[in-house]
């Protein structure tokens, strides 16, 4: 019987240790991020960067890609279309 404890107390050692390096290293920036959010100037500091982004998009010249400005005007048109489709029945 003092065997299995012994192995289980192993076994379940290594366990959290494999999932810290493992699993835990993904984990921790995402629970670093929530807490951001959490307190008042944390928010502050996102709405900070958030501006600060937008500011540098309206810099450039194009704030899309060629390929990803033609994707959305195709869908926009498609999407303008199927509405005016409704519009007639």
């Amino acid at each position: 019987m003092r065997e299995f404890i012994y192995k289980l107390i192993i076994i379940a050692f290594l366990f959290v240790i494999a999932f810290e390096f493992t699993i835990g290293k993904r984990i921790d920036p995402i629970v670093e991020n929530i807490n951001l959010f959490s307190d008042k100037q944390g928010r502050k500091e996102l709405v900070n960067k958030l501006r600060k982004e937008m500011r540098k998009g309206l810099e450039k010249e194009y704030l899309l890609k060629e390929d990803d400005r033609i994707l959305i005007y195709n869908f926009l048109n498609k999407l303008k279309s199927e509405i005016n489709s409704i519009e007639k029945n």
